[in-house]
């Protein structure tokens, strides 16, 4: 499986943005996916997991209703609607997929991990 994440930018403070997760590997369907985020000097967070052939998603507290996982399968892309920014989500984005996590908001539970898209909400 190959992750590649994008559409990443700079916008202000409560602006939008969605970001995207192509993903390569006939076997994606199977795989739970989820997105983390790392801040500048600060550990890897969840944010969102939910697995590729549908079902609900697990948001954390910090954006919950404010962000929406989606995805197409045509194009085999995950996607994270940002709505609501706020500077504190400022954050390299990582795009991830795990065979079975044990614990969907542990990253170590997942198997592949796209390069990261950064996103920078200012205030």
């Amino acid at each position: 499986v190959q992750l590649q994440a994008s559409g990443g930018g700079l916008v202000q403070a409560g602006g939008s943005l969605r970001l995207s997760c192509a993903a390569s590997g006939r076997t994606i369907s199977t795989y739970y996916m989820g997105w983390f985020r790392q801040a500048p000097g600060k550990e890897r967070e969840f944010v969102v997991a939910s697995p590729w052939s549908g079902g609900r998603p697990y948001y954390a507290d910090s954006v919950k209703g404010r962000f929406t996982i989606s995805r197409d399968d045509a194009k085999n892309t995950l996607y994270l609607q940002m709505n609501s920014l706020k500077p504190e989500d400022t954050a390299v984005y990582y795009c991830a997929a795990g065979r079975a996590p044990k614990l969907v908001v542990r990253d170590v539970e997942y198997d592949y991990w796209g390069q990261g898209t950064k996103v920078t909400v200012s205030s």
